[in-house]
Parts: C-alpha cells; sequence; structure tokens
C-alpha cells in the first residue's frame, strides 16, 4: 500500500531548468587543483591529471567557478599567466596546497590553464575577480586579457600566451564571500565596492566587448545584509544604467556531523540542514523581487554541499564520500528545479577532492563518488521545463521542524517526455510511492535507481566506486498511468514517462 504520493503537474510550468543550475566549483585548497585537476610532476602534456579530466568531460559540466573562494580576495591573476618558469611563488593567504596545506602557491595552475580545462570539457568559465584586497583596475585587465579582441598590450600577451582568440568569458563575479574573508564588509560598503568594480568592467561591454558579460553580486545568508546591500545599490537609478545580472548566496550543512560516526538521527538533522536551502531561495529572491523589480537578478548559489567534521582545514578540507552525501544532493537538486523561476545557476563545492566533491583521487587512481552519480541521474532535467509537484509524504519530527520522507521534482522536455526524479529521505525505512504524471497513459516508463542495498555512511574508494552506479528500478503501471515504486532507504530515484 503506498503511504507517499506524487502528482506531476504537467501543464503547470514553473520555468526553464537552466543547465548552469548543475554548475561545479574549483578553488586553490587542498588537493582540488594540485593532484586534482592538475599536477606538477605529471608526465602528461600541460600537467593536467588526464583521468580526472576525462571524468569531468563525461560529466558535461555546464559551468566552473574558479579561483575561489576565499583564495579569490588575495589572487592576483597576473602572476598565473606567462611562462611557467616566470610566475612567481606567492602565499596562499587562507588555505594552502596539498594534505598538508602548505600556505604557498605556485601559480603553475592559472588562467590560461583554467580557460583551457573548460574548453576541454565544455564547461563556461566563472571567474570571481578580487574586490578584497585588489582593485577595479586589476580586475578589468582581467577582463580584457580573457575576451577582447583587438591591439592592447594585454590582448597580444594573451596571444603570446598561446590563445588568439578572445576566450569569451561571461560570468564574472564581483568578490566572494565580502561580508567575510573577501574584507568583512558591512552591505553600504559592499555596495559602494560593486559599483565602482561595475563601472570599469561593466564600461568595456559595449565599448570593447559585445554586451555578453554577466555580473555577478555577492550575497549573503545573512538576508538582512542582503536588503541592505540591495536597497543601497536600487538607491536611484544605478542599477538600471549598470549591470547586476546575479546574486549569490552559500549553503553549508552537516558542520557539526561526523559523517563516520553519526546515527540515524544524525542523519535526519542533516537532511533537515540541506533542505533549509529552499528558505534560502525564497528569502533571497524575495528580496530581489522587493529591491529591484524593474530589473531581472537571478538567484546562484554558487558554494553549496555536505561540510562534515572530517572536512578539517589543516588536511585540505577532505572528508569521506557517502551515500548519506549523495541523498542530499539530489534533495538540493530538486530544490533547484522547484525554483527553475528564480535560480539561474548553481556551484557544488567542490570539484576534486575536496568537502563534497564528485571526482576523488587517490594515487594513480581517479574514481567518480556517489554524488557524481546523483548528477548523472538529475541530467536529463537540464534544459527542460521544471513543473509542479504535489507531494503527500509522511514526515519525522527534527527540531521542531517536520523532514518530508519522500521528496521529489520534474520536468518535460520539448518533445513531451516528462521526467521525475524521487528522494526516500527515510534513512531507516522503505517507502512506498505512487506517481500520477497528468495526461500520461504509462504505457513507457524507464525507471532507475541509486544506493539500494547501500548503507547512508557507506564510503566510496578506487576499488568499490563501480558499485554505486544506477541500476533498473522495478515499478508497476495502473491502468490509469499511475506508476508505484518501492524506494528503499536513502535511495534517489528517476522515471521518464512519455
Amino acid at each position: 500500500m503506498p503511504n507517499a504520493h506524487v502528482t506531476v503537474h504537467t501543464e503547470a510550468g514553473i520555468d526553464r531548468i537552466e543547465p548552469e543550475l548543475h554548475g561545479h566549483f574549483a578553488e586553490h585548497l587542498g588537493r582540488c587543483i594540485y593532484d586534482g585537476i592538475y599536477t606538477d610532476d605529471s608526465v602528461e602534456a600541460e600537467g593536467f591529471r588526464e583521468d580526472v579530466v576525462a571524468l569531468l568531460d563525461d560529466l558535461e559540466m555546464p559551468v566552473l567557478r574558479w579561483p575561489g573562494g576565499c583564495f579569490a580576495d588575495d589572487y592576483q591573476w597576473e602572476d598565473g599567466v606567462g611562462p611557467a618558469e616566470d610566475r612567481p611563488r606567492r602565499r596562499n593567504l587562507f588555505w594552502g596546497q596539498g594534505r598538508e596545506m602548505i600556505p604557498e602557491e605556485s601559480n603553475r595552475f592559472g588562467t590560461d590553464e583554467f580557460l583551457g580545462l573548460c574548453e576541454r570539457v565544455g564547461a563556461e568559465p566563472y571567474l570571481a575577480v578580487n574586490v578584497g584586497s585588489g582593485d577595479p583596475q586589476e580586475a578589468t585587465d582581467w577582463v580584457e586579457y580573457c575576451n577582447y579582441d583587438g591591439d592592447t598590450e594585454l590582448a597580444d600577451r594573451r596571444r603570446a600566451n598561446g590563445h588568439e582568440d578572445p576566450y569569451g568569458v561571461r560570468y564574472w563575479g564581483i568578490g566572494n564571500e565580502n561580508w567575510g574573508c573577501g574584507g568583512n564588509m558591512g552591505p553600504e560598503q559592499y555596495a559602494g565596492e560593486y559599483r565602482q568594480f561595475a563601472t570599469y568592467i561593466g564600461s568595456m561591454d559595449g565599448q570593447m566587448l559585445d554586451d555578453d558579460l554577466e555580473l555577478i553580486g555577492c550575497g549573503f545568508s545573512n538576508h538582512e545584509w542582503n536588503r541592505r546591500f540591495m536597497e543601497d545599490m536600487t538607491d536611484g537609478i544605478w542599477l538600471s544604467d549598470m549591470q547586476m545580472d546575479h546574486l549569490t548566496l552559500h549553503h553549508y550543512y552537516g558542520r557539526t556531523m561526523s559523517i563516520l560516526d553519526g546515527d540515524a538521527d544524525d542523519y535526519d538533522e542533516f537532511l533537515a540542514g540541506a533542505l533549509a536551502l529552499d528558505d534560502h531561495v525564497e528569502r533571497i529572491a524575495g528580496t530581489i523581487e522587493a529591491t529591484a523589480s524593474t530589473r531581472n537578478v537571478g538567484v546562484i548559489v554558487d558554494e553549496w554541499g555536505a561540510w562534515h567534521t572530517e572536512a578539517d582545514p589543516a588536511t585540505g578540507l577532505e572528508q569521506p564520500g557517502t551515500v548519506l552525501d549523495a541523498l542530499s544532493a539530489a534533495a538540493v537538486l530538486d530544490i533547484f528545479n522547484d525554483h527553475a523561476d528564480v535560480m539561474t545557476m548553481s556551484n557544488i563545492a567542490q570539484t576534486v577532492n575536496v568537502l563534497q566533491c564528485l571526482v576523488e583521487t587517490d594515487g594513480d587512481d581517479a574514481f567518480k563518488r556517489p554524488t557524481y552519480r546523483v548528477y548523472d541521474l538529475y541530467a536529463p532535467h537540464k534544459g527542460n521545463e521544471a513543473v509542479t509537484t504535489s507531494i503527500e509524504t509522511p514526515t519525522r519530527e527534527v527540531d521542531d521542524e517536520e523532514l518530508p520522507l519522500v521528496g521529489a521534482s520534474a520536468s518535460v522536455a520539448d518533445d513531451g517526455e516528462v521526467y521525475v526524479t524521487a528522494t526516500n529521505l527515510d534513512t531507516r525505512a522503505a517507502h512506498t510511492v505512487e506517481f500520477t504524471v497528468e495526461d500520461a497513459t504509462g504505457d513507457d516508463v524507464d525507471a532507475a535507481v541509486l544506493f539500494e542495498g547501500q548503507e547512508p555512511d557507506l564510503v566510496v574508494d578506487a576499488d568499490n566506486a563501480g558499485e554505486f552506479a544506477a541500476a533498473d528500478l522495478d515499478v508497476s503501471v495502473d491502468g490509469d498511468g499511475t506508476v508505484t515504486a518501492e524506494l528503499e532507504p536513502a535511495t534517489v530515484a528517476a522515471m521518464s514517462v512519455d
């Protein structure tokens, strides 16, 4: 007997699911860049770890954010261009390299290496400029180096460094966490900094470029800070004249939980923390609507994911990759689908080896983590029209709130195919879920499931990584087209319905 019901309202469209909602983030931190994406002593051409690049290419990531993170606001981009032997070795003020977290940066991986990686894997680059310790000239010079096709010293320098054509970088973040490691700024102070940087960067767009830059403001999970920032930004007519195309926030969860020592109650609290992102997206979108109603400013969550006690700064923020973390990622991606009308991008932290990475390296091995499998399973949503779902689900009380034990989202492709994803967030029990897709006959249903028979704290390694792949999900279809499936504890499912 079903104890949860999901109804997909195929005619109740939300908006297009931008592929960039499945974006990623790489920072000069621990083993994300060096011994992750790139390695100093690699025998491969260009110094890339080709095994990692191949996995990232297969992922079809739409956008990749770099160089930070806190690292961005103490990074001088010119240190990382030109012949590698001529690049200065600098401090890494906030993090460090390797598991030893040596607070130094070799600059062997710089702008051209990053943008070359994006070209190889087909990702749009998203660059975060240095607002905390930099200045508008440095940021504008970076835009010119990357994007200008004329006859200036910076454009010629790019050509001399091996890239004749402009890179055409579209996304430019004006700082990172400027309320914190990016300068400990108040909202009005950051608004002034944003206006100054955007004046110079924005003036390039249309004067030297082709009106294709998208500028990204740094928001906060403190929504009063966001309100004050946006009110200062929209005082007068400035915002209508200059660019701010997106506003960000960051959301980490699980900071007090050991993924190896947690129990079922801890898992519930952790998953409730992931679902709290739904409220944050609604609140920052509400702030934008209230203060910038005449301008289309999208919401970006450009850092998010699980951060457990195992992720110690002293060891490069590495933590085990588990089923539970992947389950939380699925729940968050469902949230993003439901907010497709306001959300324009997200970037899970981080791409390789750090925090809730999708790829892990161990010596000569590189392998997919369970969260990678979730991104694969959810990929058909990209570019579809998100549609409304109604969910009837059992709940469990967690810290005076009700944790829904079954979640879902759905989308419709251009050819009419409906794609539904669902999560059993209950790590203790299975739930039988009945799916009703309006106007569907159920004649052609394909279903898959992740993590059946696997414990929430099961850790991936090079030897067992293949065991986390999706399997076929058994479903039954009634005469009226209703689809029923039993979802085992801590599983993620997907089905396509014509």
